[in-house]
């Protein structure tokens, strides 16, 4: 066990834990953060997705050693209000339907926009490719984060 200290929605948080564990397991069962889904437990899927340093991530692999002092945001740092352009432009466009995946996809697609206000389909594709949807949502998912470059 190790003492760490992370950088979570920019508050800083103490934690007593075998440095190997993923992040994704810090921030559900320590910190009580449970926006971030399990998925697979393989990068595979995105569920998990959060931004270290402003990209995205799967804290599903990622041991909590690794991250230790480096700014992360989860889905409940996203924004104080769920006022966040792609927020807003999810519930515009309808988008979530069972919504398990939709922290990931959100988060994947901020991190898109934040780096490429102005995504081409193709962007949308590439940065959204890991990122699993059950529902199929994926049309109203690109139409939100067309809209959410404009907003």
């Amino acid at each position: 066990m190790a003492t760490l200290t992370l950088n979570i929605n920019g508050e800083k948080k103490q934690v007593d834990v075998d440095p190997n564990t993923p992040l994704l397991w810090v921030l559900r069962e320590h910190l009580d953060l449970v926006g971030t889904k399990y998925g697979c437990g393989m990068s595979q899927c995105g569920a998990c997705t959060v931004h270290l340093n402003g990209a995205a991530i799967r804290s599903c692999v990622f041991p909590v050693s690794a991250v230790a002092n480096q700014p992360i945001t989860t889905i409940e740092g996203l924004s104080d209000d769920g006022d966040h352009p792609v927020q807003k432009a999810w519930l515009e466009e309808d988008v979530a339907q069972c919504g398990y995946c939709q922290p990931g996809q959100i988060m994947s697609a901020a991190a898109l926009l934040n780096n490429n206000p102005n995504p081409t389909d193709e962007d949308i594709d590439l940065a959204m490719s890991g990122n699993i949807c059950r529902c199929a949502t994926y049309v109203r998912i690109k139409k939100a984060i067309k809209k959410a470059s404009k907003l």
